[in-house]
């Protein structure tokens, strides 16, 4: 009997099973599958057999679809993507369209690497002189390696937390407590985020620590008040220092003024004498030479222009009278005035300098 023939898809029970059986039951299926009649072609007359070329070349279209689609992949610029082949790091790709063999072949693992995050914490720890002190602080970091993020390390998280304390223990140690509590806090701060990041590198975590911030210090609450008294007496000391460098800043250009001053006036004083000297000695030069011209007059005119400059200064008045009676007049505001104080030497006789 010819396969296309009625009854010719029963199968043998004495024989192996018949192919064209099998056949028919794989299209009813894929025709279920895919909204077609689920009843056997077979067994309707007249119906047309189902093309068996239509389904395979869906089935591929749908295969090529999903590939196309599951290899490409548009990174973002915020973002790096860690190509996994075969689940191993192969490469990372930049931002844009990308194209990478489609799953289970490869898988992209996307990490933002502008997002700063953060972790704190707060611990206590012992200080140079073995104090025991509070620490209060926070870390920011960035991706700067995706790949090394996402493998390096098992726990980025635990990791950091335990190099940035090891690190904060490293600075606060090599300090005493009052340089931790009212020092360079930036000095500190800059030395533990340079420790941290040593670390990080050598552990190839692929982070980028952006700032450590000691967020509050503080000793335990039994020794509290005696370390504020303290720090008050230290802020005494400090403002009266600041005080005296203030009067010191005030009063040294005053003083380096008033020197600037009295140099000058010196310096001045000085011209004008050799200057004053010079001219009564040209004056006496030429006194002499006319003096040696002419003697008697020479001597007369001395006498009155010495006489004319005492009496200038002098203020006794003289009155001539008509008959000839000379009378001397001292002003009444010059009676009542005390007598001059008597200079060295003042007791000595006219002849008794000699």
């Amino acid at each position: 009997m010819a396969w296309n023939e009625p009854g010719g898809g029963r199968r043998n029970p004495s024989g192996p099973p018949d192919l064209e059986e099998m056949l028919k039951q794989m299209k009813q299926r894929l025709s279920g599958l895919f909204g077609g009649n689920s009843r056997r072609s077979g067994n309707a007359p007249g119906a047309e057999p189902v093309p068996t070329g239509g389904i395979g070349i869906l089935i591929g279209g749908v295969i090529v679809i999903w590939a196309l689609f599951d290899s490409m992949h548009v990174i973002d610029q915020r973002e790096r993507g860690v190509v996994l082949q075969f689940g191993e790091a192969d490469r990372i790709l930049d931002p844009g369209l990308k194209f990478t063999l489609p799953r289970p072949f490869e898988r992209v693992e996307r990490v933002d690497v502008t997002q700063v995050r953060s972790m704190s914490s707060k611990v206590a720890m012992l200080t140079r002189d073995e104090n025991l002190v509070n620490i209060d602080f926070a870390v920011q970091y960035t991706v700067s390696d995706a790949s090394n993020f996402l493998f390096k390390v098992r726990n980025v998280e635990e990791t950091l937390a335990h190099v940035a304390e090891a690190a904060v223990r490293q600075v606060v140690g090599s300090r005493s407590l009052d340089d931790v509590q009212v020092g360079n806090r930036l000095e500190f701060t800059s030395e533990a985020r340079t420790i941290m990041q040593r670390l990080l590198d050598s552990y190839e975590a692929g982070i980028n620590v952006s700032i450590v911030n000691f967020q509050d210090v503080m000793v335990p609450e039994q020794v509290k008040d005696a370390f504020d008294d303290a720090i008050k007496a230290r802020e005494d000391e400090q403002r009266a220092i600041n005080n005296a460098r203030a009067y010191a800043a005030d009063v040294v250009p005053k003083a380096n003024g008033r020197k600037a001053r009295v140099l000058a006036e010196a310096e001045g004083y000085k011209e004008s004498v050799i200057a004053r000297a010079d001219g009564e000695a040209k004056r006496f030069n030429l006194l002499a030479e006319q003096y040696r011209a002419a003697p008697e007059v020479t001597r007369k005119r001395l006498y009155l222009e010495t006489m004319q400059e005492v009496l200038s200064k002098s203020p006794k008045v003289l009155i001539d009278g008509d008959q000839g009676n000379n009378m001397l007049y001292l002003p009444l505001d010059k009676l009542v005035m005390p007598p001059p104080p008597e200079r060295s030497g003042a007791a000595m006789t006219p002849g008794g300098g000699n």
